[in-house]
């Protein structure tokens, strides 16, 4: 049945594959001639001078990103210098070409790329950093506007490659025919480029998805995620940490965990112990009972381990994760594993999840509430951060299901799924809805018994009125930067004038990591200049200290720090700001339901970019002091992390974490 895709889809793997072969060294900036240069630039202002004539209220953002991200792909590259390979000059201005043919089909009010057969690039804002970001997406042959068929969705995230940039990625994918026998709609995703889909990688994995299923009729209970090699390292993470959204998951090689990948036999400091279990896969290994998952590696692949290792752990539990090994096989397919493992994605594909409120017996772990939801369960608190919590379920009768929740305090329950749960031995009953629109009934845990909470309690809990950690209000400090956001600089006198100097680098540090590695501009915005929409609607990312930086004045009193002109305090100990710099993670006080953050950008840099995707997990925890020393040429600073730590389950400190094992 799928040797309709076993031909160009081993191929297309192979020369992927080889790319990340070619990518594992270093690469450096590379520029292209002085006249490719001047040409690009040149086009590149056409461009966007066509681009400002069309009106935009009429065609939409989205019509809008379709052609803006022509214009995006040129100004990365050029910037960073990103001319890997001799023909990447010409990549660029035939990028800028397509751009400005997009640019005349909108202004002839046509758009016929929405309808192409084959694959296009597309592109969205991302509501991150309003930054335009791109995808490819493919419609099959027998693709027909207008119709009402729901079309199943394959999600495929592509492998590491040092040399992929928008441009090259736009030119790999746009008029690309479609795969034979694809009955299919393709989402390729782009993922700010390589960082194994984490951070706003993630997040641009789920705009593309919303974005695509706001143009096309997609079926929900029929989502396949599917990659390899670092694509694999995807799949495992966004498979296991959202198990109800695929109706399977497949994983060719990738990595599953940080210290056996990385063969480090010293542990880390306990904040970064502890939070390493946000991202390592394999401690997820329970989820794969509520959706399938199929893992590649090859027999001669090193990779190989993290299928052995994610299949073993499921095996605990008395979970199956179907395995394929190619015999003989290096860091790549073989076509008759191949074919079978597209086989699996096409009869689950064809059976679909479970429709709504979902599947009732389920078997959940997370170790953060940013991934706290498995099909008609949603946990809302936790009360030991960085420990398992552990939901799973059972039908003891056909109106009662048994639930038995471990490091749970918190969670919301669609009341369909059944009309009596008996949960940790506690019984509660549910009415059957009386409007299409659901309610979800909220529960918590008081003095070892559930109850149900009335209409007017579960608002008044959803206020969060006791400051718990919540999802998307849970850390670290590099969790901020998965949501909207705004950097927000200091315009007053400082109290420590080394102290706002470091933050000032700080930033500035911030802004050109974030723009090379994760391809977006940061926003940033005078002390002055901060409105009540960004107060709202994103996240407060504060620089200087409460002298330069009127807003941290107004929000240090409700921070569980104290800081004054003559030193900084943090858990009863007293740092001399002109020698240290403090960063942390809070909810804002000035609106809860989102963060502020006080001088820090993301906890890795440029040397862990630049490393294996695995280093890409957080250094400093919650909150951190870090001594800052300047060298002789000013332009830069050493800094040595002296305290850190991350805030309990109300946010405060100590935290409560085990010590590392």
């Amino acid at each position: 049945m799928m040797n309709h895709y076993k031909i160009r889809s081993v191929r297309g793997l192979l020369i992927a594959l080889l790319l990340v072969v070619a990518a594992a060294s270093p690469l450096f900036a590379q520029s292209a001639s002085d006249e490719d240069l001047a040409k690009i630039r040149e086009q590149r202002a056409a461009l966007d001078k066509s681009i400002a004539e069309l009106d935009a209220q009429k065609f939409g953002p989205q019509l809008m990103a379709d052609v803006q991200i022509y214009s995006k792909a040129a100004d990365w590259i050029a910037r960073h210098s990103e001319f890997y390979r001799e023909n990447y000059a010409k990549q660029t201005l035939a990028v800028l070409e397509l751009g400005q043919q997009r640019v005349r089909e909108l202004a002839a009010g046509k758009s016929p790329w929405m309808t192409k057969i084959g694959t296009t690039a597309r592109g969205y804002v991302s509501r991150v950093d309003e930054s335009v970001q791109p995808y490819a997406l493919s419609l099959p042959q027998n693709y027909t506007p207008g119709s009402d068929k729901q079309w199943p969705l394959y999600v495929k995230l592509h492998g590491r490659n040092g040399r992929m940039n928008e441009v090259s990625f736009i030119k790999q994918h746009d008029n690309r025919p479609p795969e034979s026998g694809q009955d299919w709609i393709q989402l390729d995703v782009y993922g700010r480029t390589n960082n194994a889909y984490r951070w706003a990688g993630e997040t641009d994995v789920f705009e593309a998805i919303t974005d695509v299923k706001s143009r096309y009729n997609i079926d929900d209970n029929r989502i396949t995620l599917w990659g390899f090699s670092m694509g694999g390292a995807g799949a495992w993470h966004l498979g296991l940490h959202h198990p109800s959204l695929w109706s399977s998951v497949g994983a060719g090689a990738g990595f599953v965990d940080f210290y056996t990948y990385q063969k480090q036999t010293e542990l880390r400091p306990p904040h970064q112990h502890h939070l390493l279990h946000i991202y390592d896969a394999v401690d997820y290994a329970l989820n794969a009972d509520n959706v399938p998952v199929i893992t590649y590696g090859g027999e001669k692949d090193a990779q190989l381990l993290a299928s052995t290792m994610c299949v073993a752990a499921a095996k605990k539990y008395g979970v199956n994760i179907a395995q394929l090994i190619g015999p003989g096989m290096g860091h790549k397919f073989d076509p008759e594993s191949l074919e079978k493992f597209m086989e699996f994605h096409r009869l689950h594909s064809q059976t679909g999840r479970p429709a709504l409120p979902g599947q009732k017996e389920i078997r959940f772990i997370t170790y953060s509430l940013k991934y706290n939801r498995c099909e008609w369960l949603t946990i809302e608190e936790m009360p030991l951060v960085y420990q398992p919590a552990t939901v799973t379920s059972e039908v003891v009768a056909d109106d009662t299901l048994k639930v038995t929740t471990t490091n749970v305090s918190a969670l919301r329950v669609d009341p369909r799924i059944s009309p009596n749960l008996i949960i940790d031995g506690s019984s509660i009953s549910f009415e059957p809805p009386q409007t299409d629109e659901v309610v979800w009934a909220t529960l918590v845990l008081e003095e070892g018994q559930w109850r149900k909470l009335t209409a007017d309690q579960a608002a008044r809990f959803a206020e969060n009125p006791g400051l718990h950690k919540r999802h998307d209000l849970q850390g670290p400090i590099d969790d901020a930067f998965m949501e909207p956001f705004v950097c927000v600089r200091g315009t007053g006198k400082p109290w420590s004038q080394a102290n706002h100097d470091w933050a000032t680098w700080t930033l500035d540090r911030f802004s050109a990591e974030f723009d090379k590695w994760l391809r977006g501009k940061v926003l940033i915005v005078d002390d002055t200049q901060v409105t009540e929409e960004m107060i709202a609607n994103k996240n407060l990312v504060l620089f200087g200290d409460p002298g330069s930086n009127s807003l941290l004045a107004k929000v240090l009193a409700k921070l569980p720090v104290q800081w004054t002109e003559d030193k900084i305090t943090v858990e009863g100990v007293d740092y001399d700001p002109n020698l240290h710099g403090l960063s942390l993670v809070y909810p804002n006080p000035l609106n809860p339901r989102r963060y502020v953050v006080v001088n820090s950008g993301h906890t890795m840099h440029e040397k862990d970019f630049k490393s294996s995707n695995s280093w890409l997990f957080p250094r400093l925890g919650d909150v951190a002091v870090q001594k800052f020393t300047r060298d002789e040429t000013g332009d830069h600073y050493q800094e040595e992390t002296v305290f850190a730590d991350v805030f309990n389950s109300q946010w405060h400190l100590p935290s409560g974490l085990k010590p590392a094992n």
